[in-house]
């Protein structure tokens, strides 16, 4: 497993890959799934996974160890490269509800399960709606700008989440955006 060199994508395969075949689903969420829905335009060095399984914490740990990686607190680190990971624990959620729909990306024999664009939007403004977060609001944007979404069904799980303020800012500041880039 050659993890030296490997892009922030090549490192999210290798390891959602790896963690399968031995019993451990897991999905990529947070920034790293903006970094890969926006080729980068948001840059991410951690991948946040989540664990679809309870139990799987302590075999993660120890399987991620068997490949090289520290535990440092919650994060686990290898020496061949500059990004780190993190395992969020189930269920896999945005704000109050469960995700539902998992994008699974294949590349030759690996199989990377992640967020689809539409929640990797809610996802990121749920960090807008409850910590204020405006990098968060910021990648919501960039996502919506190269994937197609779901923005109806964004308007209603913000409205749900008690955001729906929050959300039409959203929905403002992107029409600017992709304005710009249309004119």
């Amino acid at each position: 497993m050659k993890i030296k060199g490997a892009t922030l994508k090549e490192l999210a395969f290798i390891i959602s890959d790896y963690l399968g075949k031995n019993g451990v689903e897991v999905v990529l969420s947070g920034g790293a799934c903006v970094s890969l829905y926006t080729q980068n335009k948001y840059m991410s060095y951690d991948l946040d996974f989540v664990l679809i399984s309870s139990e799987a914490h302590k075999k993660t740990r120890d399987l991620l160890i068997t490949i090289g990686f520290i535990e440092n607190g919650r994060y686990f680190r290898h020496p061949d490269t500059e990004y780190f990971l993190d395992f969020l624990p189930s269920p896999l959620s945005v704000g109050e509800e469960p995700v539902k729909e998992i994008n699974k990306i294949k590349r030759g024999k690996r199989i990377l399960s992640l967020l689809s664009p539409t929640d990797c939007i809610k996802d990121r403004l749920a960090a807008y709606f409850y910590w204020d977060d405006r990098q968060s609001l910021e990648q919501a944007i960039l996502v919506l700008k190269d994937q197609p979404a779901d923005l109806a069904e964004v308007e209603r799980w913000s409205k749900k989440e008690g955001n729906e303020d929050k959300f039409m800012l959203f929905l403002e500041k992107a029409r600017k955006s992709i304005k710009k880039i249309n004119t």
